[in-house]
């Protein structure tokens, strides 16, 4: 039912899945630039096409696949599920009358302050990303990351410092955003940021009393800026701050170190490994397939009874169906 090429794609149409160079079709899960292209036509949400628009602009077709609305699309069906990754986040479920495959791209179950929960139909296969495919990637849980934040940024304000959360443009920042604005902290984002923000509001996500960093820090304000590293993440005006990292990631210690912030938190937009074992549970494939993940993940799932695959680029051709 599908194959490799330097990418993944549904053999029946030959539907590229996140394939990030030209094709003639491809589906885009969401709009980081590790899973767009500027495909001669591209089929995705409708808040992913705003923002993919935003990042590559207007000049490019798009069919957009509304969530649990079936489209007839030649051989296949072809239906989108929220993923609980970022804003217009989707899972594609890609059925035949004899067979069915769920392809989850970047998924994580649970509550989110900016995207619908992950939905897990079942399917005869799953290919499913595994970032987090170790057992050492098991994060707390979410309430008690997100207390932590909004507790160190508070710290941090009454001291009269700066809090500089580092957070990608798209996705964690608003989030990040949202989860400090609900706690009635208004949040100054890095220009890049800000844009990516407002065409969050115009797909109608309110994140509350965020404005645009211009230069001059509101002192009852948490700033979100670039990850560190990224051209142009420093900003002008700001004295004294204490920074922030975000990521799933920081469930190892030296994550702090290693990305030259005060803070981590491990506050992820991905499946970790108990979550990813529940996918594989939940789905009830026949067989799965594992991507963007250690190999080893794979052992893991057969370890627990499940019929598992790697899926490691030239190297490893899967079956077709």
């Amino acid at each position: 039912m599908f194959h490799w090429d330097r990418g993944l794609f549904l053999t029946a149409s030959n539907l590229a899945l996140d394939v990030t160079r030209r094709q003639k079709l491809g589906f885009m899960s969401h709009a980081h630039a590790d899973h767009i292209a500027t495909h001669e036509l591209g089929l995705c949400t409708r808040e992913t096409a705003a923002l993919f628009h935003h990042r590559r602009g207007q000049n490019h077709r798009i069919k957009e696949l509304p969530y649990r609305q079936p489209v007839e699309f030649g051989p296949l069906r072809l239906t989108t599920f929220p993923a609980g990754h970022c804003l217009g986040s989707a899972m594609l479920l890609a059925e035949t009358d004899e067979q069915s495959l769920l392809y989850t791209g970047d998924y994580k179950l649970g509550p989110s302050a900016t995207s619908e929960p992950a939905e897990l139909p079942n399917a005869d296969f799953l290919v499913m990303e595994s970032t987090f495919g170790r057992p050492r990637y098991r994060l707390p849980p979410r309430e008690e990351t997100v207390a932590q934040l909004i507790e160190l940024v508070r710290e941090i304000l009454k001291a009269g410092r700066t809090p500089i959360i580092h957070a990608y443009a798209l996705g964690k920042a608003q989030e990040v955003a949202k989860l400090l604005t609900n706690a009635k902290i208004p949040v100054q984002q890095h220009p890049m940021t800000f844009a990516v923000s407002e065409v969050y509001r115009e797909c109608g996500m309110d994140l509350g009393a965020v404005s645009e960093y211009r230069g001059k820090w509101n002192p009852e304000s948490a700033v979100i800026t670039l990850p560190r590293g990224m051209k142009g993440f420093r900003l002008a005006g700001i004295d004294d701050p204490v920074s922030i990292a975000v990521t799933g990631w920081a469930i190892d210690s030296s994550t702090k170190y290693r990305q030259k912030v005060d803070h981590a938190l491990p506050l992820s937009d991905h499946a970790d490994f108990d979550q990813l074992l529940e996918t594989a549970e939940r789905v009830g494939a026949k067989a799965i397939y594992c991507t963007h993940g250690p190999r080893e993940f794979v052992e893991h799932l057969r370890a627990e009874g499940f019929n598992a695959f790697p899926v490691t680029g030239g190297s490893y051709q899967t079956r077709m169906f």
